[in-house]
């Protein structure tokens, strides 16, 4: 069952730039489990394979970021945050092992339990797992009724991708948000966590009908990782089985929970799907 929860904190000291890196809320994450359980936070942390947790980057109440009118959410900060500034930052379970082994850390928040981003201190004032007008991010299900409620009609899938993407080809990067790259990383998370396996012979179906990206650097003191941002339409065509329709569908709402490409579990490839565009871009 995937869970989509939003953290909300308040920073009880300034955050410095150079803490607010996928990183350092990775490793905050880690700490955050190992409180409750040290076995699982040890293994987390000495996974080498893909990770059954995505976290977004830390986003200030209230900020969005625009860019040619498309909403994305902040993954860089250039100066600190304020002690005192009510942020949110998500967290998104794949397992459902993993959201039953945590239980305790939600069912005991201790409101006044200081966390350490670096040498600051954030309280946890709350969480939210389900979603609201303010804050979409939240959101929990499970995967039959992921399936059960996708369409086996629609035929176009848009979707925004909020902070960068960058899907592994080979030995190096692609910042192109392809078909393969796009619906080959759902379909992959889609098999390993969900139960309910899809062969993937739909993908040749799927073509993209609109899109307005752009590439974003990422950097922290250790790497640089070059994604995409922006939105994107992809289109079925041909003549297609209702199943496999409702099968790209369902990969397409799951795209909420689990991000696509690399570094979901540093903020980066957060997705989510959209309304059909309707208005003419120049």
């Amino acid at each position: 069952m995937p869970h989509s929860l939003v953290l909300n904190l308040l920073p009880q000291s300034p955050i410095s730039p150079q803490y607010l890196t996928g990183r350092h809320l990775h490793a905050l994450f880690l700490t955050l489990v190992s409180a409750v359980d040290q076995q699982l936070g040890d293994n987390l942390h000495n996974e080498k394979s893909e990770k059954a947790f995505t976290l977004s980057p830390l986003q200030i109440n209230g900020h969005q970021r625009f860019s040619h009118g498309i909403y994305s959410l902040e993954w860089e900060y250039h100066k600190p945050i304020p002690a005192g500034t009510p942020c949110w930052w998500r967290v998104s379970l794949l397992d459902d092992t993993l959201f039953s082994r945590l239980t305790p850390l939600w069912l005991n928040l201790n409101p006044q339990q200081p966390w350490h981003l670096g040498p600051a201190d954030l309280h946890i004032t709350g969480i939210l797992g389900t979603p609201r007008s303010s804050q979409p991010w939240a959101n929990a299900t499970t995967y039959a009724q992921l399936y059960e409620q996708a369409s086996e009609v629609d035929r176009q899938i848009a979707l925004t991708i909020c902070s960068p993407a960058g899907f592994r080809q080979g030995q190096y990067d692609s910042a192109l948000p392809t078909r393969e790259c796009v619906f080959g990383s759902l379909l992959h998370r889609w098999n390993k966590y969900s139960g309910i396996e899809f062969s993937g012979e739909f993908l040749e179906k799927v073509f993209p009908s609109f899109f307005d990206i752009r590439t974003e650097m990422v950097a922290d003191s250790r790497s640089k990782f070059i994604g995409c941002l922006g939105e994107i339409s992809y289109r079925i065509l041909g003549d297609v089985e209702p199943q496999a329709i409702k099968q790209i569908n369902a990969l397409a709402d799951f795209a909420l929970y689990c991000g696509i490409g690399r570094k979901t579990p540093m903020g980066m490839g957060m997705i989510r799907r959209v309304g059909v565009h309707t208005k003419v871009r120049p």
